[in-house]
């Protein structure tokens, strides 16, 4: 699950793609309290979240509804975007007009004082190898971040790295990647917001 509506984030344009600022969040209200019944919340063996707080509110709201605690992860923190971290897309062409047209092609290339999204990978797959020892073929709940999220599902694709520019996640959205014993994987639901809908 992507985090809930963060409170700037209403009223700013999206940034390079991510935000590591740990500011107060505005959780959506049916996540936090599955007040119309319409996101079915059974199944879960356990909740997995970002150490950031938008992350957690939302991985507590839904632990809450559980009857399960959240366990952070620090490997599932949004991307570090350095110097471009709050910028929109042009202000951070505008800065390094080279590197950021490079940046949109090669995932080995860092903001800077940022990560590169090849950075990102080897941390996701990191905490899902954890994820899938210490869970075993349960399901579990991962609150996290736009490319965290994109990482993981570009993974469970076996997918090149175009799939990180070209797939869209809104906020509180939820997608479904298996990973099973063999090594394999499928990717069952992508961005699903439909369970918000009053």
């Amino acid at each position: 699950v992507a985090h809930g509506h963060q409170l700037d984030e209403l009223d700013t344009v999206p940034g390079v793609g991510g935000h590591r600022g740990d500011e107060p969040v505005g959780v959506l209200e049916r996540v936090a309290h599955g007040e119309d019944g319409s996101f079915d919340l059974g199944g879960i063996s356990a909740v997995v979240s970002s150490p950031l707080q938008r992350a957690y509110d939302t991985a507590r709201a839904a632990a809450d509804a559980l009857g399960l605690t959240v366990r952070v992860d620090d490997d599932l923190i949004e991307t570090d975007f350095g110097e471009w971290e709050g910028l929109t897309f042009l202000e951070a062409a505008e800065r390094h007009p080279d590197l950021h047209g490079r940046w949109l092609r090669d995932t080995s290339l860092a903001p800077p004082g940022g990560e590169s999204f090849d950075d990102v990978q080897q941390r996701i797959e990191r905490v899902r190898d954890r994820i899938i020892a210490d869970h075993g073929p349960t399901t579990v709940l991962v609150v996290s971040h736009v490319t965290p999220i994109k990482t993981l599902l570009r993974l469970a694709l076996g997918a090149g790295s175009s799939v990180l520019y070209r797939l869209h996640l809104d906020l509180a959205s939820l997608s479904i990647a298996e990973f099973y014993p063999d090594n394999g994987a499928s990717v069952r639901l992508v961005n699903d917001t439909s369970y918000l809908q009053p």
